[in-house]
């Protein structure tokens, strides 16, 4: 993970950062409380480092992003805590093993001790001993759909969390601030419901070939051509699968002789196709420039390991919004890297499609910049357009290479017609297409939204993270037996929630992520804003609180 950030801003602003005693450890996230382009009456003088990029025009509107440092008590507890679990983790495990306690998970057989074993007893220490204490918080099962509200199966544990059972009732009108429904078009009436029925009545839900062999749909071709104007690019191509779309398409543009600069905090899906392209990967510190310009240097001077060669291609790795995080990536000054050492970027908006700029159209909207600056533009349909799948935008030579290189596009089966459907119904909504203001009425309400919500936890007290204009809310909790207390509590009050625990995150940032929807009314976020939570006492003093504040 990531040590603190640089002090001191990229464009020109200072950041407030807190100072408790703690030092950031490896695992540690960026720490600094920072206000890009605000006038202070307070500044401290900033380091004279000729290698970070100073360019504040690149900014055309406030960069806010807030990221406290664990306080040290809090640190310590933490730590304490989980000190404690695994202690007796191992004593557990100690009375299982002479059957004092019983064992419910797989084993192997003595009759196999002497083959390889199947199961690796030690890799699932964390699972065995510390996450099936919480575990009822995750995996709920939905029964309705996953609008503002929803219904849950409740479910009881006879074993303490081992197995569960359905106990037959349904919890009705659960709040849902885990889904990422941005835009509110995770629903089963209205304009795009309707749309997708009209499909499957058409074509039906399954395809059952490839977009290479008797796959390929009218309805197909018109989501792409859709896409490729809604993103402003010559051209793109669509999926089945978000998870695919970066794990399958990365191996295809880059292989053995190139470079990937990755993101630490990237997800999933983005370091697996980096890992699967047999290309070298080095990580840069999240959202720091002086440690991506340095990589970027750094490759350039030195070349290819042993040989010195130039790298065949440079590849940068960012996301738009990162969802663990609720941090916007700071794009102009990525793309003025790019474009200065002449490097490729590769650029996720699965979070900041639909969700960012004034179009809705993503993180380059948001920022204001030319999507030709941006090389290869991803993003899922998963999120604000309340489908499935994903999709490529870039020049049209690039596309026309995926179609024929990308194992995603060349084996998978192609997207489901009813799935393609409610795209192109909810993007030309999001246009303006339809006729109406629905669109821009949502986005509105999703900023509207968003920027209440945080106001409140804020005003409540609470750490949170992030960017002031991201959806994704996380909220600190810190220690391990909070995350299953709060998940509960909040269940029991109607409200669901996400939890978020290592090793997601580092071992002292355990969270509660919020994700606020342009379908949530003020009355439904002020139940939330009603509740009591766990206080955690700030590392800002009054002072430093009203210097950032001003």
């Amino acid at each position: 993970m990531t040590e603190s950030s640089v002090n001191k801003l990229l464009n020109g602003d200072s950041c407030r950062r807190t100072s408790n005693g703690l030092k950031t450890s490896k695992n540690g996230f960026v720490k600094n409380h920072c206000l890009l382009q605000q006038p202070h009456k307070y500044r401290r003088p900033r380091d004279k480092n000729p290698n970070v990029p100073h360019n504040p025009s690149l900014y055309k509107k406030p960069f806010v992003e807030s990221f406290e440092e664990t306080p040290l008590m809090v640190a310590v507890l933490t730590y304490m805590g989980y000190g404690i679990l695994t202690i007796f983790g191992y004593l557990r495990d100690f009375l299982r093993q002479w059957n004092i306690e019983k064992r419910h998970i797989a084993r192997e057989r003595d009759e196999q001790k002497d083959f390889v074993p199947l199961y690796q007893d030690f890799e699932n220490f964390y699972n065995r001993n510390l996450y099936i204490r919480i575990r009822d918080n995750w995996n709920r099962p939905v029964c309705s759909v996953p609008g503002p509200k929803m219904d849950l199966i409740e479910r009881s544990t006879p074993n303490y969390n081992w197995t569960f059972e359905y106990t037959g009732r349904v919890l009705k009108d659960v709040l849902n601030l885990g889904s990422y429904n941005y835009l509110g078009f995770a629903e089963n009436k209205g304009p795009c419901a309707d749309a997708a029925i009209e499909a499957t009545q058409a074509y039906g839900v399954g395809v059952g070939s490839t977009r290479c062999e008797m796959g390929n749909l009218d309805i197909h071709e018109e989501l792409e051509q859709l896409v490729a104007r809604f993103l402003g690019v010559e051209s793109s191509m669509a999926f089945g699968m978000g998870f695919a779309t970066n794990s399958m398409n990365i191996p295809a543009l880059t292989g053995k002789g190139c470079l990937i600069l990755s993101d630490e905090l990237n997800h999933a899906s983005l370091v697996l196709g980096a890992r699967l392209s047999s290309s070298t990967i080095r990580v840069f510190k999240h959202n720091n420039m002086q440690s991506l310009e340095k990589l970027l240097r750094d490759a350039i001077v030195h070349g290819q390991p042993r040989t010195h060669r130039p790298w065949k291609k440079i590849l940068i790795v960012v996301e738009g919004i990162y969802s663990m995080e609720g941090s916007i990536v700071r794009l102009p000054e990525i793309i003025a890297l790019k474009k200065h050492y002449k490097a490729y970027l590769y650029l996720d908006e699965a979070h900041s499609i639909g969700a960012l700029g004034p179009n809705g159209k993503g993180v380059v909207d948001y920022f204001g910049l030319d999507p030709k600056d941006v090389d290869i533009m991803m993003g899922t349909f998963t999120k604000s357009f309340g489908a499935a799948g994903g999709y490529i935008g870039g020049k049209k030579e690039l596309i026309d290479y995926l179609r024929c290189h990308s194992h995603s596009a060349v084996y998978a089966t192609s997207m489901s017609p009813p799935v393609a459907q409610q795209i192109i119904t909810s993007m030309k909504i999001i246009m303006g297409e339809d006729g109406t203001t629905l669109g821009a009425d949502r986005l509105r309400q999703l900023h509207e939204n968003t920027t209440y919500f945080r106001r409140k936890l804020h005003d409540m007290g609470l750490i949170i993270y992030g960017n002031e204009d991201s959806p994704v809310i996380p909220m600190m909790l810190y220690m391990p037996a909070k995350i299953g207390a709060f998940g509960r509590q909040m269940l029991k009050k109607n409200i669901g929630i996400v939890g978020v625990g290592f090793p997601a995150t580092p071992i002292i940032e355990s969270r509660a992520r919020f994700c606020v929807s342009a379908a949530h009314t003020r009355e439904m976020l002020n139940t939330v804003t009603r509740t009591k939570f766990p206080r955690i006492q700030s590392n800002y003093s009054p002072i430093q609180r009203a210097l950032t504040e001003e």
